[in-house]
């Protein structure tokens, strides 16, 4: 590891498929990656692309069957979590990896209240009486801006709106101080304004605790704003990874510049259309044997038919420390 620093998180040629009538699904296909100590790694790509499926399969929170995580790695310090026995992951999750699901509409308790919802893992992971789970309780809710945090403990989620219980759900994952938090699209269903308190937050909260973060985004703009690294996937795999302004000053990937191409400028002519990629995404049955963007890429050539190109360095660094990409192609030097 370059100069001596560990990651908290590596993963290693992690493989997961879907058992299903048509087949075998490769939802995610060798996908290495690596979180450093108090990093945001912001993770981008169309749905589908495989991005939530990866962050579940860390912590094997998908069903099996369907679900396999057929091969890989998942180093959480020196345990394997892809090998770790039922009791081992029941430790690991929320006390060391903590994790905010997509809907905050969905994900809470209807028939528990709040503060019961913050309080188990406390009770479960770090032994806490009821009355010191409760004080903890409150100073989480206050801790991500919850006013009059007390007397809302003993509320239902049905009582706090959609941004408050984004909220809750970001308190009951930071409980137990995690290592590793993995956020999954967690500002999707709230407005722009709640947003924008949200990331404010997470960005507070990260230099406040100093934990990593694992970001899964649609949105690059707010992928500028927080990540310090970004994995940009798609097919299943990961076909760019570069500092966050690395990426949005050179990226290499067709896919990447196409994702680029789509954000909304400022300054714009009115009436202009917005950038759309044309295509689907790819189907994902069967082991991948070419490129998957190879169907909605102006770039193709003849070996991106035949061969699911290997990730490689583009200035130099070691693989998964700079920036590198999967592609047959190399753009020249600002080519656009």
């Amino acid at each position: 590891m370059p100069d001596g620093a560990q990651p908290v998180l590596d993963v290693r040629g992690l493989k997961t498929v879907f058992h299903t009538r048509g087949g075998e699904v490769h939802a995610v296909n060798d996908v290495n990656f690596h979180l450093m100590p108090g990093e945001l790694l912001g993770v981008v790509g169309e749905s589908g692309s495989g991005k939530s499926v990866t962050m579940m399969s860390l912590i094997r929170l998908l069903p099996s069957p369907p679900a396999e995580m057929r091969s890989g790695q998942v180093l959480l310090g020196g345990l394997d979590l892809l090998k770790a026995s039922p009791e081992e992951l029941r430790q690991v999750r929320g006390a060391r990896v903590g994790f905010v699901f997509q809907d905050p509409m969905t994900s809470l308790n209807p028939v528990f209240t709040v503060g019961n919802q913050i309080m188990e893992p406390l009770r479960t992971h770090m032994g806490m009486t009821k009355a010191q789970a409760e004080t903890r309780a409150v100073e989480l809710l206050e801790l991500v801006g919850i006013p009059d945090a007390r007397k809302r403990l003993k509320a239902y989620p049905h009582q706090f709106s959609g941004g408050m219980r984004q909220r809750v759900m970001i308190a009951i994952a930071l409980a137990c101080d995690p290592e590793v938090l993995i956020a999954d699209e967690p500002t999707t269903a709230l407005d722009v304004t709640i947003q924008a308190q949200i990331l404010e937050l997470v960005k507070e909260l990260r230099q406040k605790l100093g934990m990593a973060i694992v970001w899964i985004t649609h949105d690059l703009g707010v992928v500028a704003e927080i990540a310090d690294r970004v994995l940009v996937m798609y097919g299943g795999q990961v076909v760019e990874q570069a500092p966050v302004k690395e990426l949005f000053r050179n990226p290499q990937h067709p896919y990447t510049r196409a994702l680029l191409r789509t954000i909304p400028r400022l300054g714009g002519q009115r009436g202009e259309r917005l950038q759309a990629i044309e295509g689907q995404p790819p189907i994902l049955v069967g082991p991948p044997v070419a490129c998957p963007f190879r169907g909605r890429c102006t770039h193709v050539m003849p070996v991106c038919e035949s061969q699911n190109p290997a990730r490689r360095p583009v200035d130099g660094q070691p693989l998964g420390f700079g920036h590198d990409v999967a592609c047959h192609w190399s753009p020249e030097p600002g080519h656009a």
